[in-house]
């Protein structure tokens, strides 16, 4: 028997492995669900536009015309959303969406983004490139800033002083003007704190929000034409700020100022119920 039959002979040496195939992930999974929640809050913020348009025309009116015509606009407005299908339908499930979906985003989603592992830093040339994983905006951002200080400071005054306080003492039908030009008589700082903070946030939100959407849509991306000049989302934040100062905040304010100046034109028995809407909020009882 020849010797050499007994000798191991080496394995074939096997050539580079090619990378295994990952498993698709789940719909919940962070980097699919992102998407998802970021489109929601993107449909939903067209019906709280209009719901801005339509809530802050009352203001700008009475700052060229008077209280008497922006109190007219505004009842004509709670023809549009304060109605039984309009508010729930059109303002209370847009807001809870737009709401909760930004904070799901950041809350849940967060953690399991920064803690999945990231792809390794060398990838084969025959193989596409993977997707960047989103991001979380940071808080210190001016859309987050101005949206968690909405949503947890003024939005819940506001909501008090000009919807459960005057409920609550049955003055609901009687609402008018006349009740944020009282409360401006008597209790000026804290009005104007309030009014203005709230302006202020929901007007750079606002403006800031509709560079994200504009973003996303594509817009003005030729870096040598039309687009890159007109595009809304190439504009510096300054630029930004100053169109929400301009458009929004300034005669939603000026509106504001002239109902400081005018005199409340409430009878004695309405006028006590409008302070007792007041007082319902703790910032009119301190």
């Amino acid at each position: 028997m020849d010797p050499k039959s007994h000798q191991l002979t080496p394995a074939p040496n096997p050539g580079p492995s090619s990378p295994k195939p990952t498993p698709p992930s789940a719909w919940y999974s962070p980097g699919r669900l992102s998407p998802i929640l970021t489109k929601l809050a993107h449909a939903s913020a067209p019906f709280l536009s209009i719901f801005l348009v339509v809530h802050l025309s009352a203001p700008v009116v009475a700052g060229i015309a008077g209280s008497g015509v922006g109190s007219s606009v505004m009842l004509l407005g709670r023809e549009y959303y304060q109605t039984r299908l309009g508010e729930r339908y059109l303002l209370f499930l847009p807001f809870a969406v737009h709401v909760t979906s930004g904070v799901v985003k950041r809350v849940v989603l967060t953690p399991a983004l920064e803690s999945t592992p990231g792809q390794q830093k060398e990838q084969p040339t025959t193989h596409a490139r993977p997707r960047p994983r989103p991001r979380p905006r940071p808080l210190t951002s001016l859309l987050s800033l101005t949206a968690y200080t909405s949503l947890l400071l003024f939005l819940p005054l506001h909501f008090f002083t000009h919807r459960l306080g005057p409920s609550s003492t049955h003055t609901t039908p009687e609402l008018d003007l006349e009740l944020p030009k009282l409360a401006l008589h008597e209790f000026p700082v804290r009005s104007w704190a309030l009014y203005a903070g709230l302006v202020g946030c929901v007007g750079v939100h606002w403006v800031e929000g509709a560079a994200v959407l504009v973003r996303g849509r594509g817009a003005g991306v030729d870096a040598g034409g039309a687009g890159a000049n007109a595009g809304f989302h190439l504009r510096p934040r300054t630029k930004r700020l100053v169109l929400a100062a301009l458009g929004i905040v300034a005669p939603v304010l000026a509106g504001v100022w002239r109902l400081s100046r005018e005199d409340v034109w409430v009878m004695e028995a309405l006028g006590e119920r409008y302070r007792e809407a007041l007082r319902v909020v703790w910032v009119y009882r301190v």
